[in-house]
Protein backbone atom coordinates (compact mmCIF):
# COMPACT_ATOMS: atom_id res chain seq x y z
CA UNK A 1 0.00 0.00 0.00
CA UNK A 2 2.94 2.33 0.50
CA UNK A 3 3.72 4.99 3.08
CA UNK A 4 0.77 7.41 3.10
CA UNK A 5 2.82 10.10 4.85
CA UNK A 6 5.38 9.95 2.04
CA UNK A 7 2.61 10.61 -0.50
CA UNK A 8 1.55 13.69 1.46
CA UNK A 9 5.13 14.95 1.62
CA UNK A 10 5.50 14.46 -2.13
CA UNK A 11 2.35 16.46 -2.87
CA UNK A 12 3.38 19.22 -0.47
CA UNK A 13 6.83 19.41 -2.02
CA UNK A 14 5.30 19.80 -5.47
CA UNK A 15 3.09 22.64 -4.23
CA UNK A 16 5.95 24.19 -2.26
CA UNK A 17 8.22 24.31 -5.30
CA UNK A 18 5.41 25.79 -7.40
CA UNK A 19 4.94 28.51 -4.78
CA UNK A 20 8.68 29.25 -4.69
CA UNK A 21 8.73 29.71 -8.46
CA UNK A 22 5.75 32.07 -8.21
CA UNK A 23 7.40 34.22 -5.54
CA UNK A 24 10.65 34.41 -7.50
CA UNK A 25 8.72 35.57 -10.55
CA UNK A 26 7.10 38.25 -8.37
CA UNK A 27 10.40 39.85 -7.42
CA UNK A 28 11.42 38.06 -4.22
CA UNK A 29 15.19 37.77 -3.93
CA UNK A 30 15.02 34.15 -2.81
CA UNK A 31 12.34 31.52 -2.31
CA UNK A 32 13.22 28.03 -1.10
CA UNK A 33 11.29 24.98 0.01
CA UNK A 34 11.95 23.27 3.36
CA UNK A 35 10.25 19.89 3.89
CA UNK A 36 10.36 20.11 7.68
CA UNK A 37 10.27 22.82 10.34
CA UNK A 38 13.84 22.06 11.41
CA UNK A 39 15.02 22.61 7.83
CA UNK A 40 13.23 25.97 7.72
CA UNK A 41 14.85 27.09 10.99
CA UNK A 42 18.31 26.21 9.67
CA UNK A 43 17.69 28.08 6.41
CA UNK A 44 16.57 31.16 8.34
CA UNK A 45 19.58 31.06 10.64
CA UNK A 46 21.95 30.63 7.71
CA UNK A 47 20.41 33.63 6.00
CA UNK A 48 20.53 36.11 8.90
CA UNK A 49 24.09 37.15 9.80
CA UNK A 50 25.44 37.02 13.34
CA UNK A 51 25.06 40.32 15.18
CA UNK A 52 22.18 41.59 13.03
CA UNK A 53 19.17 43.24 14.61
CA UNK A 54 15.98 41.25 14.02
CA UNK A 55 12.36 42.25 14.50
CA UNK A 56 9.88 39.48 15.24
CA UNK A 57 6.21 40.54 15.42
CA UNK A 58 3.35 38.40 16.73
CA UNK A 59 4.18 35.44 14.52
CA UNK A 60 3.42 32.00 15.93
CA UNK A 61 5.47 30.34 13.19
CA UNK A 62 8.76 31.98 14.21
CA UNK A 63 8.19 30.90 17.80
CA UNK A 64 7.33 27.34 16.83
CA UNK A 65 10.70 27.26 15.04
CA UNK A 66 12.45 28.60 18.15
CA UNK A 67 13.94 31.42 16.10
CA UNK A 68 14.05 34.00 18.87
CA UNK A 69 16.24 31.85 21.12
CA UNK A 70 18.33 30.59 18.22
CA UNK A 71 18.96 34.10 16.89
CA UNK A 72 19.90 35.35 20.35
CA UNK A 73 22.36 32.46 20.63
CA UNK A 74 23.85 33.74 17.37
CA UNK A 75 24.40 37.12 19.07
CA UNK A 76 21.62 38.82 17.12
CA UNK A 77 19.67 41.60 18.81
CA UNK A 78 16.06 40.44 18.73
CA UNK A 79 13.18 42.87 19.22
CA UNK A 80 9.78 41.32 19.98
CA UNK A 81 6.82 42.87 21.76
CA UNK A 82 5.68 39.50 23.16
CA UNK A 83 8.64 39.67 25.53
CA UNK A 84 7.10 38.85 28.96
CA UNK A 85 9.58 41.18 30.67
CA UNK A 86 8.43 44.15 28.56
CA UNK A 87 6.43 46.77 30.49
CA UNK A 88 3.31 48.20 28.82
CA UNK A 89 4.90 51.63 28.47
CA UNK A 90 7.78 50.12 26.51
CA UNK A 91 5.55 48.46 23.91
CA UNK A 92 5.31 51.37 21.39
CA UNK A 93 9.08 51.76 21.21
CA UNK A 94 9.54 48.00 20.87
CA UNK A 95 7.10 47.90 17.97
CA UNK A 96 9.11 50.63 16.24
CA UNK A 97 12.35 48.75 16.87
CA UNK A 98 10.87 45.60 15.33
CA UNK A 99 9.97 47.44 12.16
CA UNK A 100 13.29 49.27 11.80
CA UNK A 101 15.57 46.28 12.46
CA UNK A 102 18.09 44.94 9.92
CA UNK A 103 15.78 41.96 9.40
CA UNK A 104 12.06 41.48 9.90
CA UNK A 105 11.01 37.83 10.31
CA UNK A 106 7.35 37.01 9.94
CA UNK A 107 4.87 34.61 8.39
CA UNK A 108 1.70 35.25 6.39
CA UNK A 109 -1.97 34.59 7.14
CA UNK A 110 -2.39 33.25 3.61
CA UNK A 111 -0.58 33.06 0.28
CA UNK A 112 -1.85 32.37 -3.22
CA UNK A 113 -0.73 29.84 -5.79
CA UNK A 114 0.54 32.71 -7.98
CA UNK A 115 2.73 34.19 -5.24
CA UNK A 116 0.73 36.86 -3.44
CA UNK A 117 0.74 37.54 0.32
CA UNK A 118 -2.51 38.27 2.18
CA UNK A 119 -2.43 39.54 5.76
CA UNK A 120 -4.79 41.08 8.29
CA UNK A 121 -3.70 43.03 11.38
CA UNK A 122 -5.33 44.66 14.36
CA UNK A 123 -2.53 47.07 15.34
CA UNK A 124 -1.02 47.31 11.86
CA UNK A 125 2.62 47.01 12.90
CA UNK A 126 3.17 43.75 11.05
CA UNK A 127 1.60 44.77 7.74
CA UNK A 128 3.42 48.12 7.96
CA UNK A 129 6.79 46.37 8.07
CA UNK A 130 5.79 44.01 5.26
CA UNK A 131 4.95 47.00 3.08
CA UNK A 132 7.71 49.38 4.14
CA UNK A 133 10.09 48.01 6.73
CA UNK A 134 13.64 49.38 6.74
CA UNK A 135 15.55 46.12 6.50
CA UNK A 136 15.31 42.79 4.74
CA UNK A 137 12.10 40.81 5.18
CA UNK A 138 11.95 37.04 5.64
CA UNK A 139 8.63 35.23 5.32
CA UNK A 140 8.38 31.68 6.68
CA UNK A 141 5.09 30.19 5.52
CA UNK A 142 3.74 26.64 5.62
CA UNK A 143 2.05 25.17 2.56
CA UNK A 144 -1.25 24.70 4.40
CA UNK A 145 -1.70 28.48 4.08
CA UNK A 146 -1.63 28.34 0.27
CA UNK A 147 -4.94 29.14 -1.42
CA UNK A 148 -5.96 29.33 -5.09
CA UNK A 149 -6.62 33.08 -5.27
CA UNK A 150 -7.00 36.36 -3.38
CA UNK A 151 -10.65 35.74 -2.49
CA UNK A 152 -9.96 32.37 -0.86
CA UNK A 153 -6.82 33.73 0.80
CA UNK A 154 -8.81 36.57 2.37
CA UNK A 155 -11.40 34.06 3.53
CA UNK A 156 -8.67 31.96 5.13
CA UNK A 157 -7.19 35.00 6.88
CA UNK A 158 -10.60 35.98 8.28
CA UNK A 159 -12.07 32.56 9.05
CA UNK A 160 -9.01 30.56 10.11
CA UNK A 161 -6.18 32.87 11.19
CA UNK A 162 -8.11 35.64 12.92
CA UNK A 163 -10.30 33.57 15.30
CA UNK A 164 -7.27 31.58 16.47
CA UNK A 165 -5.19 34.72 16.92
CA UNK A 166 -8.03 36.40 18.82
CA UNK A 167 -8.12 33.55 21.32
CA UNK A 168 -4.32 33.58 21.56
CA UNK A 169 -4.27 37.23 22.65
CA UNK A 170 -7.30 36.94 24.92
CA UNK A 171 -9.64 38.88 22.64
CA UNK A 172 -13.33 37.96 22.25
CA UNK A 173 -14.71 39.13 18.90
CA UNK A 174 -17.65 37.08 17.57
CA UNK A 175 -15.39 35.00 15.28
CA UNK A 176 -13.56 33.61 18.31
CA UNK A 177 -16.87 32.25 19.62
CA UNK A 178 -18.46 30.90 16.43
CA UNK A 179 -15.38 30.05 14.36
CA UNK A 180 -15.76 32.29 11.33
CA UNK A 181 -15.89 35.96 10.36
CA UNK A 182 -19.17 37.89 10.54
CA UNK A 183 -17.68 41.30 9.63
CA UNK A 184 -18.37 42.49 13.16
CA UNK A 185 -18.21 45.94 14.72
CA UNK A 186 -16.91 44.58 18.00
CA UNK A 187 -14.33 46.71 19.86
CA UNK A 188 -12.29 43.48 20.06
CA UNK A 189 -12.24 43.09 16.27
CA UNK A 190 -8.77 42.16 15.01
CA UNK A 191 -9.54 42.58 11.28
CA UNK A 192 -8.58 46.23 10.96
CA UNK A 193 -5.73 46.55 8.45
CA UNK A 194 -5.55 44.39 5.32
CA UNK A 195 -2.44 44.14 3.15
CA UNK A 196 -2.21 42.31 -0.18
CA UNK A 197 1.31 42.13 -1.55
CA UNK A 198 0.97 41.42 -5.25
CA UNK A 199 4.73 41.73 -5.75
CA UNK A 200 7.73 42.14 -3.47
CA UNK A 201 7.86 45.73 -2.24
CA UNK A 202 10.57 48.05 -3.57
CA UNK A 203 13.52 49.18 -1.47
CA UNK A 204 14.55 46.03 0.40
CA UNK A 205 15.38 42.38 -0.09
CA UNK A 206 12.42 40.04 0.39
CA UNK A 207 12.92 36.33 1.03
CA UNK A 208 10.49 33.41 1.38
CA UNK A 209 10.84 29.99 2.98
CA UNK A 210 7.96 27.64 2.21
CA UNK A 211 7.61 24.82 4.76
CA UNK A 212 6.07 21.40 4.17
CA UNK A 213 4.92 20.98 7.79
CA UNK A 214 1.94 22.91 9.19
CA UNK A 215 2.98 25.97 11.19
CA UNK A 216 1.12 28.91 12.69
CA UNK A 217 -2.55 29.66 12.13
Amino acid sequence: MGDFSSFTREVREALGKKLCAAFLSNGYKSAVYAPFAADAAKLALDMIPAGASVGVPGTVTARQLGLIEKLEAKKCVVYHHWDPSLAAEGRPERLMSENSADWFVTSSNAITYDGKMVNIDGTGNRVAAMAWGRGSVLYVVSVNKAMPDISSALARARDVSTPANALRVGSQPPCAKIGHCVDCKSPDRLCRAVLILERAAFGRDNHVIIVGEDLGY
